[in-house]
């Protein structure tokens, strides 16, 4: 990925960053994905720090350290910045760090949201899992958007196999 490509990653309304410009360490990044956002923590060089959970295939994964590229996946990331964090820049590093190897995840008590808040905040919360028991609505939205991500997970392994073989 070019350097221009990277730069077009971090964009906060509107105000595309370059690489000289990166996020500050201990920012919360998120990328919409198919019916949710996934979320990590910038710890500088181009490094992400996120649960990895079911963002890159159907079995669950644990936290770890991985390059912007490979945490876009190909989407958009955005800054969300939290100004009332009650660790921030370094201090958010080093809690996300703390963390990093655990195999620990589930869906709606231990996701890459709830990992970015502990990290930033100290507590596990995530709006999305609470705006799905609020709103069926949006529970529906994301079983759905899932469901597709699902099937395309399963039709990119089958067509990845069959050009192997």
């Amino acid at each position: 990925m070019s350097i221009n490509q990277l730069s077009a990653l971090f964009e906060h309304q509107g105000t595309a960053f370059s690489f000289d410009t990166e996020p500050a360490l201990g920012t919360q990044l998120v990328t919409l994905r198919s019916g949710y956002e996934h979320h990590g923590i910038y710890i500088g060089n181009g490094r992400v720090i996120h649960y990895a959970g079911f963002a890159k295939s159907l079995h669950r994964g644990p936290v770890e350290e991985i390059s912007i590229e490979q945490f876009a996946a190909g989407h958009d990331v955005s800054l969300r910045l939290n100004p009332a964090a009650k660790f921030v820049g370094l201090e958010a590093v080093r809690r996300a760090q703390s963390r990093l190897g655990e195999d620990n995840y589930r869906l709606l008590t231990n996701n890459c949201e709830h990992f970015c808040t502990w990290c930033l905040f100290g507590v596990n919360r995530s709006q999305q899992v609470e705006a799905c028991f609020a709103s069926p609505r949006v529970a529906i939205h994301a079983v759905a958007g899932l469901f597709r991500a699902f099937i395309e997970a399963k039709r990119s392994r089958f067509f990845t196999g069959a050009q192997a073989a």
